[in-house]
């Protein structure tokens, strides 16, 4: 099975290289290609990618290509208000802080393929249950903002618990930061991105 792939087309290494790992943590499931110009991804069959994450100089100067493809291309800009010449695309504002940028993501993720839609299956693995339901509530409660202590008084469980439960779902996960965390809980539904 072949795994869908996403396009990233912007001149600016960093902010590529950035993306594509926050991507790729977004959307385990997905290869993602990136390319400095419109010629390097016009080269490179560009009918084979299910987005494309587009520079807004890039999809202005090649406007005929990426309105046939409108519904598959996110226009990267820089501010929230930069979006006025191009609002029949959607944006995303690439010029916030993480976690900001990662619910905006999360929001374009949910809206466009919830539930896994339009998406291929998981696979196996990635389908089974990692954590305890004990450990599902105390993962619900931190990505939602909730500190130590005040999981512990919901749950009705000692605050060593709490640390212990916290530890071992980032144990079982791989996982270093509440940012990955959250990914992994809207991803798999257990939590809804406005409840963050």
């Amino acid at each position: 099975m072949n795994r869908p792939k996403i396009a990233i087309i912007d001149a600016n290494t960093l902010a590529v290289l950035g993306l594509k790992q926050v991507l790729q943590n977004v959307m385990p499931i997905m290869t993602v290609d990136t390319y400095g110009s419109f010629a390097e991804l016009e080269s490179n069959h560009p009918e084979q990618y299910v987005h494309y994450f587009v520079a807004m100089d890039i999809v202005l100067s090649n406007r005929t290509f990426f309105s046939e493809q409108r519904r598959k291309t996110i226009v990267l800009t820089l501010s929230l208000t930069d979006t006025s010449q191009l609002s029949d695309f959607h944006s995303l504002c690439i010029n916030q802080p993480e976690p900001q940028l990662i619910r905006q993501l999360l929001m374009m993720v949910q809206h466009a393929h919830g539930g896994g839609r339009n998406l291929p299956p998981m696979p196996h693995i990635l389908q089974q249950k990692i954590l305890t339901d004990r450990e599902i509530e105390v993962m619900s409660l931190i990505v939602q903002g909730y500190i130590n202590k005040e999981i512990a008084a919901k749950l009705n469980i000692g605050l060593a618990t709490v640390i212990t439960h916290r530890k071992n779902i980032m144990d079982k996960l791989g996982m270093k930061s509440v940012s990955a965390l959250t990914i992994y809980a809207v991803m798999h539904g257990y939590v809804d991105i406005n409840n963050i």
